[in-house]
């Protein structure tokens, strides 16, 4: 399982034209769910990604975690995350979980996050063409594997 986490002060996803999620100061994550994944890597992920300390305190210093601070999370399904581009010019995307069992298990994802103190954790629409559009605070961008 892969996360891309970028810390934002705001962040939003439109399926068709239409805004379906959109948060304030949080984190905005991308996840890719890959074949052998599982609720121990999701429930892994989750904890990291409530505990990271990635947001400033008083003298500036990345000391408190979107837990801390009250930030809200964006979670974006995105099986791309898990291309093979070793060989040739197009991706595979062969690593990445079918639909049938990334779905539970990125739901799984955002459920832990709420467990793990998360006040407030959206998502993107599952399997579909979304547009997302973010402002990147710092920028602090994070790759997270298990």
């Amino acid at each position: 399982m892969r996360v891309v986490l970028q810390r934002v002060k705001s962040a939003s996803v439109t399926v068709e034209g239409e805004t379906v999620a959109s948060i304030g100061e949080g984190l905005l994550l991308l996840v890719g769910v890959g074949r052998e994944d599982g609720e121990a890597e999701a429930g892994w992920l989750a904890e990291k990604v409530a505990s990271l300390r990635i947001f400033g305190d008083e003298q500036g210093k990345m000391n408190l975690s979107v837990r801390d601070v009250g930030g809200e999370v964006l979670a974006v399904s995105q099986f791309t995350l898990l291309a093979d581009t070793r060989k040739g010019n197009r991706p595979s995307f062969i690593r990445a979980a079918d639909p049938e069992r990334a779905e539970p298990l990125f739901e799984y994802f955002c459920e832990r996050l709420r467990e793990a103190g998360v006040s407030s954790v959206k998502t993107g629409v599952f399997g579909a063409v979304m547009d997302v559009a973010l402002v990147n605070a710092g920028p602090v961008t994070i790759v997270l594997e298990r």
